[in-house]
C-alpha cells in the first residue's frame, strides 16, 4: 500500500540502502508479486506398492513386451493411497487461510496420469464444469467448520490438467500414460482443454528425460504458474518432478530449510512455498509444452551435480 507520500530523509545523514543485502538472512518482496502454490505428490500408487515389495525399480521396466502392456502402465492408486488423499482432504478442511478456517483453492492443477487425477479427485472433489463461472458452480463449506454452521458455500475450484507438471517420462511404466479419451470420461469435470495430444507423445521406453530437460521443463511450469490471476494454487504432481524444481533453489537457505525443501517428497505430501516473481521475465512468452516447442526461457547449468544421488528415487 502506498498512500502517496513522498519518502524523505535528513539531509546529508549519508543514508545508504541496498536491495536483499544478502547478509540480512531474510528477503523483501511486493505483496502483489507473490503467490502461495500448495504442491502435492500423488497418493500411494500400486507401482510404489510393487517397487516395496520387491526392493527394486526394476518391476516398472518393461522387459520384452511393450511398455503400454505392463500391469503398471498409468498406475493407479491403491486403497492405502485412497485413505492417503482423504486423510488430506480432512486436513486442509481444518486449515485456516485466507481469512477462512479453512483451505479453499483458486485453482488446482493436475498431472494427465491416472494416480494424479485421482488423488485430486479424492482430495478436492469433482470440481468446477469446464466454462462455468465460479457463483453457478458452489460447494458447502466443509463439515465441522463455521462457515458450514452459517450455511455459506464456497466456488467450486477449476481443475485444469497440464502435461507440464507430469512425471519425469520414461523408462518406467507407470510415468506413461493412457489416452485422454481413456482418462476423460473418469473425470468429466476436469479441464482438458489444454493437453495437446490424445495419445502420450512424451513417453519413450528405453531412455529416461533428462536432467536438463526435466528442470528446464520445471522451470516453464513455475513461469507458468507466474502468469495465472490466481493467488492460491494447488498442483498434484510427482516425486521426482518435485525434486528437479526444489533442487534448483534454496542456496542461500539455513540448511535445514534447504533440505525440508530439496528432499524428497513422500505420498500425498503437501509442501507449500510462496513464489515471487522478480518482474524481469513477466513480459516472456511461456510456450505450451509440446513435442517439439522450446520448454523455457530459463537456462540451466549443471543439472546432474543439483541432483546427484537423486536418479534412484521411486518415481
Amino acid at each position: 500500500f502506498h498512500p502517496g507520500c513522498t519518502p524523505r530523509c535528513m539531509i546529508g545523514d549519508n543514508f545508504e540502502y541496498s536491495l536483499g543485502p544478502p547478509d540480512s538472512g531474510f528477503s523483501l518482496f511486493l505483496a502483489e508479486r507473490t503467490k502461495k502454490v500448495h504442491f502435492i505428490r500423488h497418493a500411494e500408487g500400486e507401482h510404489n506398492a510393487a517397487t516395496a515389495s520387491s526392493g527394486s525399480n526394476d518391476v516398472l521396466t518393461r522387459g520384452d513386451n511393450p511398455a503400454r502392456d505392463h500391469p503398471l502402465w498409468d498406475a493407479r492408486l491403491t486403497d492405502v493411497g485412497v485413505q492417503q488423499a482423504q486423510k488430506l482432504k480432512q486436513h486442509l478442511a481444518s486449515r485456516p487461510s485466507g481469512g477462512r478456517s479453512f483451505t479453499a483453492f483458486d485453482l488446482v492443477v493436475v498431472s494427465p496420469l491416472t494416480r494424479t487425477c485421482e488423488t485430486a479427485f479424492h482430495i478436492f472433489g469433482a470440481g468446477r464444469q469446464p466454462g462455468k463461472p465460479g457463483f453457478l458452480s458452489t460447494l458447502d463449506a466443509p463439515d465441522g467448520t463455521e462457515e458450514k454452521l452459517r450455511g455459506e458455500k464456497v466456488p467450486a475450484p477449476r481443475i485444469l490438467v497440464r502435461e507440464e507438471c507430469r512425471e519425469r517420462w520414461g523408462q518406467y511404466v507407470c510415468d506413461g500414460r493412457r489416452p485422454v479419451s481413456k482418462i476423460m470420461p473418469e473425470f468429466p469435470s476436469f479441464d482438458w482443454s489444454e493437453v495437446p495430444y490424445d495419445d502420450d507423445h512424451f513417453y519413450t521406453e528405453d531412455a529416461r528425460e533428462s536432467d536438463e530437460h526435466c528442470c528446464e521443463r520445471g522451470i516453464a511450469f513455475l513461469q507458468w504458474l507466474n502468469k495465472r490471476p490466481e493467488k492460491c494454487i494447488a498442483v498434484v504432481t510427482h516425486s521426482s518432478f518435485l525434486r528437479h524444481i526444489f533442487t534448483q533453489f534454496g542456496g542461500n537457505l539455513h540448511k535445514d530449510d534447504q533440505d525440508s525443501l530439496q528432499r524428497l517428497a513422500g505420498n500425498c505430501e503437501l509442501r507449500s512455498i510462496v513464489m515471487c516473481s522478480h518482474g524481469n521475465k513477466d513480459g516472456l512468452d511461456v510456450p505450451p509444452l509440446t513435442s517439439d516447442a522450446p520448454r523455457s526461457t530459463v537456462r540451466i547449468s549443471s543439472a546432474t551435480d543439483l541432483l546427484a544421488g537423486a536418479h534412484n528415487a521411486p518415481p
